[in-house]
Protein backbone atom coordinates (compact mmCIF):
# COMPACT_ATOMS: atom_id res chain seq x y z
CA UNK A 1 0.00 0.00 0.00
CA UNK A 2 2.80 2.24 0.93
CA UNK A 3 4.68 1.47 -2.60
CA UNK A 4 1.30 2.11 -4.37
CA UNK A 5 0.76 5.87 -2.57
CA UNK A 6 4.65 6.98 -3.16
CA UNK A 7 4.63 5.74 -6.99
CA UNK A 8 1.20 7.82 -7.20
CA UNK A 9 2.64 11.12 -5.74
CA UNK A 10 5.90 10.12 -8.33
CA UNK A 11 3.96 9.65 -10.99
CA UNK A 12 1.89 13.19 -10.35
CA UNK A 13 4.74 15.07 -9.52
CA UNK A 14 6.32 14.06 -12.82
CA UNK A 15 3.32 15.49 -14.90
CA UNK A 16 3.59 19.03 -12.79
CA UNK A 17 6.91 19.83 -12.51
CA UNK A 18 7.30 22.66 -15.24
CA UNK A 19 10.13 21.59 -17.67
CA UNK A 20 12.41 23.76 -19.43
CA UNK A 21 12.73 23.30 -23.23
CA UNK A 22 15.00 25.28 -25.56
CA UNK A 23 13.34 25.99 -28.82
CA UNK A 24 15.27 26.49 -31.99
CA UNK A 25 14.84 29.56 -33.91
CA UNK A 26 16.54 29.85 -37.54
CA UNK A 27 17.28 33.08 -39.40
CA UNK A 28 17.65 32.45 -43.41
CA UNK A 29 20.01 35.68 -43.40
CA UNK A 30 23.22 36.23 -41.24
CA UNK A 31 22.64 38.97 -38.22
CA UNK A 32 24.06 42.23 -38.76
CA UNK A 33 27.46 43.20 -37.61
CA UNK A 34 27.62 44.31 -34.04
CA UNK A 35 27.14 47.65 -32.86
CA UNK A 36 29.91 50.01 -31.49
CA UNK A 37 28.55 51.02 -27.91
CA UNK A 38 29.90 53.15 -25.35
CA UNK A 39 29.73 51.78 -21.69
CA UNK A 40 30.45 54.80 -19.90
CA UNK A 41 31.23 53.83 -16.02
CA UNK A 42 30.00 51.11 -14.13
CA UNK A 43 27.36 51.51 -11.63
CA UNK A 44 29.57 50.51 -8.97
CA UNK A 45 31.83 47.97 -7.67
CA UNK A 46 31.74 44.52 -8.85
CA UNK A 47 29.57 45.11 -12.28
CA UNK A 48 30.31 43.54 -15.33
CA UNK A 49 29.08 45.09 -19.08
CA UNK A 50 26.74 42.43 -21.09
CA UNK A 51 27.73 43.56 -24.45
CA UNK A 52 24.39 43.93 -26.70
CA UNK A 53 23.38 41.22 -29.40
CA UNK A 54 20.96 41.03 -32.41
CA UNK A 55 18.18 39.41 -31.26
CA UNK A 56 15.84 37.43 -33.63
CA UNK A 57 12.32 38.58 -34.09
CA UNK A 58 9.79 37.29 -36.22
CA UNK A 59 12.38 36.53 -38.72
CA UNK A 60 14.73 39.68 -38.28
CA UNK A 61 17.05 41.21 -35.99
CA UNK A 62 15.87 43.86 -33.97
CA UNK A 63 19.08 45.40 -31.26
CA UNK A 64 19.50 44.48 -27.55
CA UNK A 65 21.33 47.11 -25.99
CA UNK A 66 24.10 46.31 -23.41
CA UNK A 67 23.95 47.14 -19.90
CA UNK A 68 25.32 46.82 -16.72
CA UNK A 69 24.89 43.76 -14.46
CA UNK A 70 26.36 42.38 -11.14
CA UNK A 71 27.24 38.46 -11.93
CA UNK A 72 24.85 36.17 -9.83
CA UNK A 73 28.13 34.76 -7.92
CA UNK A 74 31.61 35.56 -7.20
CA UNK A 75 33.88 34.61 -9.85
CA UNK A 76 31.33 34.68 -12.43
CA UNK A 77 31.93 35.25 -16.13
CA UNK A 78 29.21 36.71 -19.10
CA UNK A 79 29.54 33.97 -21.89
CA UNK A 80 28.25 36.56 -24.73
CA UNK A 81 25.66 35.65 -26.98
CA UNK A 82 26.73 34.30 -30.60
CA UNK A 83 25.59 33.01 -33.65
CA UNK A 84 26.03 29.64 -35.80
CA UNK A 85 25.29 28.84 -39.04
CA UNK A 86 23.15 25.40 -40.01
CA UNK A 87 21.47 24.24 -42.89
CA UNK A 88 18.31 25.41 -41.16
CA UNK A 89 20.12 29.25 -41.27
CA UNK A 90 21.27 30.87 -38.32
CA UNK A 91 20.25 30.22 -34.39
CA UNK A 92 21.15 32.51 -31.72
CA UNK A 93 23.29 31.04 -28.49
CA UNK A 94 22.22 32.91 -25.64
CA UNK A 95 24.49 34.35 -23.46
CA UNK A 96 24.76 32.85 -20.30
CA UNK A 97 26.88 32.94 -16.55
CA UNK A 98 29.35 30.58 -16.46
CA UNK A 99 32.40 29.65 -14.00
CA UNK A 100 34.86 29.65 -16.62
CA UNK A 101 35.97 32.85 -19.00
CA UNK A 102 35.60 30.59 -21.92
CA UNK A 103 37.05 34.16 -23.91
CA UNK A 104 40.81 34.29 -22.71
CA UNK A 105 41.55 30.29 -22.77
Amino acid sequence: MRSKWLYGLLLTAAFTVPTFAQVSLYIGSPPPALRYERRGNAPGPGYSYVEGYWSPNRGHYAWVGGHWVQPPYAGAYWNHPHYDHYRQGWRLHEGHWDHEDHDHH
